[in-house]
């Protein structure tokens, strides 16, 4: 799926989020486009980043909650 201004950021992947942040990063750098398409584009990059952010904190939160199962079983058996 080719990242267009019309795509719904929350339907991106965290890959797709990126790709496309340093697609924005990469245009608003060149400094090819007018003030209005920079404004734009500093507006999605935003959104972009924090659609990586979100994908980012869920992967910490998932990585949090294995390491305490691991760490539960762990103890639980020492117990024993």
């Amino acid at each position: 799926m080719a990242d267009t201004p019309q795509t719904d950021i929350a339907e991106l992947s965290y890959e797709q989020a990126r790709d496309a942040l340093v697609e924005v990063v990469t245009r608003l750098e060149q400094g090819a486009v007018t003030l209005e398409e920079s404004i734009a584009l500093w507006e999605r990059g935003e959104a972009l980043a924090a659609r990586c952010e979100e994908w980012l904190q869920g992967a910490k939160t998932r990585l949090d909650a294995a390491r305490t199962a691991v760490g539960a079983g762990a103890t639980a058996e020492s117990a024993s």
